[in-house]
């Protein structure tokens, strides 16, 4: 299968699994603001919660595989970067947000 077909369909897969859990952090977060609950709240509720970390580990993987390919159609159609640079570059970028992501799960839940 050609590469970008690859990335066509990693992208709508990714987008797939982001969706819900957008809308389930969101929903969270507003509960979290109107409930008057503190940071120090929220994270005594998360550490050690194998759930929190698998359901933000998921939104991390997702993210990581999702931006990078949004990002490099953007710039193959504004700036004409083409060829293997940008497909390097990015995929660098896919695994830094991976491995940040990573570690805000890991400092948000302890696991």
């Amino acid at each position: 299968m050609p590469l970008p077909a690859i990335l066509f369909l990693a992208q709508r897969a990714s987008a797939l699994v982001l969706a819900p859990l957008v809308l389930i952090h969101l929903g969270l977060a507003i509960y979290a603001i109107h409930g008057g609950l503190t940071a120090a709240e929220i994270l005594s509720r998360t550490q050690g919660s194998l759930g929190w970390s698998l359901f933000y580990g998921l939104f991390v993987a997702a993210a990581a595989v999702h931006a990078p390919i949004g990002l490099r159609n953007v710039l193959r159609e504004w700036l004409g970067w083409k060829g293997v640079g940008v497909n390097v570059v990015l995929a660098a970028f896919g695994v830094l947000l991976l491995l940040l992501g990573f570690r805000a799960v890991s400092a948000l839940t302890g696991v």
